[in-house]
């Protein structure tokens, strides 16, 4: 399964900070429900058994909404759960090498900061790329901020989709008109928000007209 541009206008990254309560599986079915057309598992806590058990819960979730469903960094549980694919750092394994892991059919997404990075996952086999922090961002302790200018920079120089990523909100993802993104990355932006469907429902019409 490779991702079609329109996969990744509204790109959700879980987030179990902003739980307050609930279950990962139900603020996830309630950003589908407003609009998510495509979820990044990210944990840095669990261990591999409960990983895995929740992924394979959100996986069939988002198969009930036809919205690809890709885990962050680790390859390992991508390959051994069957998901849509997996997103790497630059720090994560190369993407050629977690292209030979995963095989020709899954989803490659890859981090970057420069437009020769950019370049090189292209070339090394990725299916898009996300960019950023295009704005500041606490989600993310080492995130650098990348210009506007390069931004669109790395649009220009690439023919995989791009996703930006970091400190988007519903409020300044207007200044990235005219970029040359295909859709937006977020976790606080809907995960944070008291009315998740509706956070996300408002941020996919904000993207969408800019795109």
């Amino acid at each position: 399964m490779k991702c079609a541009k329109e996969d990744l206008l509204l790109y959700a990254v879980t987030d179990r900070h902003w739980l307050n309560g609930r279950t990962l599986y139900e603020v996830v079915k309630e950003s589908l429900d407003g609009g998510v057309t495509f979820l990044q598992l990210r944990e840095k806590t669990l261990d591999e058994a409960h990983f895995l058990e929740e992924a394979k819960e959100l996986q069939k979730l988002c198969k009930e909404y036809k919205v690809p469903f890709i885990i962050n960094d680790n390859v390992d549980i991508a390959v051994a759960m069957n998901a849509d694919g997996v997103h790497v750092g630059q720090s994560d394994m190369e993407a050629g090498d977690v292209r030979a892991k995963l095989g020709p059919d899954k989803i490659i997404g890859v981090s970057t900061q420069t437009v020769e990075q950019a370049i090189l996952a292209e070339k090394h086999g990725a299916d898009y790329l996300g960019v950023g922090a295009v704005f500041p961002t606490t989600s993310k302790d080492d995130a650098a901020e990348v210009s506007y200018d390069t931004l669109k920079a790395i649009c220009e120089a690439v023919s995989i989709p791009v996703v930006a990523i970091g400190g988007i909100t519903q409020e300044n993802v207007v200044k990235l008109t005219g970029s040359g993104i295909d859709g937006v990355a977020v976790i606080s932006a809907i995960y944070a928000q008291k009315d998740i469907k509706k956070a996300a429902a408002d941020l996919k019409a904000a993207v969408k007209a800019i795109v």
